[in-house]
């Protein structure tokens, strides 16, 4: 394959041997990005000849492109053909917490109740439906307000059976 002139390519402007059968006019060699700028300066040069740029508009073309929708119902719709899996499957693996869990759970109930902050972070967290500090810290004490207020409700500071908070309870119930 030693023969034949090289050619500087236009896209990467490497040199390569151009194809025996088509060195009269091939400017790009075969890497697939060059290639590919290869179309798309055919297609630009074909669309800017002026005889060409009206060339799929207009009642004849949309005609075509309707008869051939209607000859092929639902071409773009079809969807992939089973076992035609973009991955491999994966096996499923054992999670590293899991063996942790099953040990507290194994635990007397003076032992779990130890862990009662993590259970409650962990509870606030699930409700607040993300693990980020802030959204915590802000959901925390807004319960911790709230709790507040409800003792302080309970106990009979005044004659109305009201605590001091009775005001702040009903605002935290207005705010979303």
């Amino acid at each position: 394959m030693g023969c034949g002139e090289r050619r500087k390519c236009k896209h990467c402007r490497k040199l390569f041997r151009p194809d025996p059968r088509n060195r009269r006019h091939q400017s790009y060699c075969s890497t697939p990005t060059c290639r590919a700028a290869s179309k798309a300066a055919s297609q630009a040069h074909w669309l800017a000849k002026p005889e060409n740029e009206t060339y799929f508009c207009g009642p004849v073309h949309v005609a075509r492109v309707q008869a051939w929708r209607a000859r092929h119902p639902g071409y773009w719709r079809k969807g992939r053909q089973a076992g035609s899996a973009l991955q491999d499957v994966s096996m499923a693996q054992a999670i590293g917490s899991a063996d942790r869990t099953d040990k507290i759970a194994d635990l007397p109930l003076q032992d779990l109740l130890s862990a009662q902050p993590t259970v409650l972070i962990g509870l606030i967290a699930h409700l607040v439906g993300t693990p980020l500090q802030d959204d915590i810290v802000r959901t925390t004490t807004r319960l911790l307000r709230l709790g507040e207020d409800i003792l302080a409700a309970w106990t009979p500071f005044d004659s109305a059976g009201l605590g001091a908070g009775g005001d702040r309870l009903r605002d935290l119930r207005q705010d979303p």
